[in-house]
């Protein structure tokens, strides 16, 4: 809960902080270490940009190289550390990362870190979940949409915390709430470390399981998981502009008033955690229906469920660009009818796809694969930076009916792929 309020507070922060704040000025942006030399590469390969679009690179940047590293966590989990001390590890490089924030010339530097913490810190929480049931266990996909619950109790109160405190006391302390929430969580981990399952490095059997060489069965699942994670790249790419272009577009283009009193724009990050609080428990109830039924969907099928309702999200955008032209202010209703649509999408891919690559990757990997998945995040959310560039120079319905076309393209491809896919990781899953 509080690694998510750590990081959700920085992304519902950065995208002003830079556009608004830290970017806008060209002295105060070229005295950032390290930025003069990234902006320069960024303009060689892309052309000349404006604030919004330098924002939206470093944006996709940062969030898509939170999802690199996990991949690398996971190896270093698997072989060196084990999960327990790397979660450790992760905590406290974020945690520094975000204090380091206080200054603005170290910009920079302070997201390298916190892009390092959380590449110790998030493939291995989520494997310690899956660690906590033996394999065949029907409850764990259950228990990952609990985890989810959890964790979306940090996202939620993050915006509400972080948010207020940057866009209305400073930004500095928006992103130091975020480092003492950070701290907080590595201490409630020490606290319940009885409670947490042995690492896998550190189990007799894992060390001997980790001599062998995979079967051919392990090999198709694994080039399996691949492949969805390719396909889960594109998902996150529309997605995650809840923190980019629709910040902005709930920044500039949406009324705030709310009796008399003008609400941080910020807030609009707290809908998406609030409604996985209401709508987790109610799709977990219809999964449990339809399975002692035998009607519930495969995994590959949730997915792409979830892919297309995240496409089909942007259609209440679309209609709400056409709804208000020019400098009018659209209502916050089309933000929480969007919203509403991305969480269903969410709860069908994201807590499954988690809970796929501990079923289904082999042990002696399942910390790598489960930075696998991650990477696809990190491709997804660089996406996210490069597609978030187009937002200032084509029409807003424009731009929201490219993005509703890409998700419900791949959703598509999910339902092509899917007996393949199953017959090389069992329909059971």
């Amino acid at each position: 809960m509080w690694e998510r309020f750590s990081y959700y507070g920085m992304r519902s922060l950065l995208i002003l902080y830079m556009s608004t704040y830290l970017l806008l000025d060209p002295a105060k942006a070229a005295d950032i270490f390290g930025y003069n030399a990234l902006q320069a590469y960024l303009v060689s390969v892309f052309g000349p940009m404006n604030v919004q679009q330098i924002s939206s690179q470093l944006y996709g940047l940062y969030t898509g190289f939170v999802y690199f590293t996990p991949f690398f966590g996971g190896i270093l989990a698997d072989r060196f550390l084990g999960q327990y001390r790397t979660v450790y590890l992760g905590g406290l490089l974020m945690a520094f990362g975000h204090f380091l924030m206080a200054s603005e010339r170290l910009f920079l530097v302070a997201l390298f870190f916190i892009i390092l913490g959380n590449g110790c810190f998030k493939p291995n929480i989520s494997t310690q979940v899956g660690n906590l049931y033996k394999q065949g266990d029907p409850r764990r996909d259950s228990a990952f949409t609990i985890f989810y619950m959890g964790i979306n109790l940090g996202a939620f109160f993050s915006p509400l915390v972080c948010g207020t405190l940057g866009q209305k006391v400073g930004w500095h302390y928006g992103f130091g709430a975020a480092g003492v929430g950070m701290l907080l969580g590595v201490l409630i981990y020490w606290f319940g470390s009885p409670l947490i399952p042995h690492d896998t490095l550190t189990e007799k059997q894992a060390e001997k399981a980790e001599k062998r060489k995979l079967t051919h069965q392990e090999w198709l699942s694994v080039w399996a998981l691949c492949f969805l994670c390719l396909l889960n790249i594109m998902f996150w790419a529309i997605y995650e502009q809840q923190g980019n272009t629709l910040q902005l577009w709930a920044d500039e283009k949406t009324d705030w008033m709310f009796l008399g009193m003008e609400i941080p724009s910020s807030w609009f990050q707290a809908f998406n955690p609030f409604m996985i609080f209401l709508f987790a428990p109610v799709l977990n109830m219809l999964w449990l229906w339809q399975a002692k039924r035998g009607k519930e969907p495969s995994s590959v099928v949730k997915m792409g469920i979830g892919c297309i309702l995240c496409g089909a999200a942007y259609i209440l955008m679309i209609l709400a660009a056409q709804a208000v032209p020019g400098t009018d202010r659209a209502s916050v209703l089309w933000l929480v009818g969007t919203v509403f649509v991305f969480t269903m999408g969410e709860l069908y891919l994201s807590p499954i796809g988690l809970s796929l690559v501990t079923k289904v990757a082999p042990k002696p990997i399942v910390s790598m694969m489960m930075g696998m998945w991650f990477l696809s995040s990190f491709f997804g959310n660089y996406l996210t930076g490069y597609l978030g560039t187009f937002y200032s120079v084509m029409s807003k319905d424009a731009y929201f009916t490219m993005l509703f076309a890409f998700g419900v393209a791949t959703g598509l491809i999910f339902f092509l792929v899917r007996k393949p896919i199953e017959k090389a990781i069992g329909k059971h899953v």
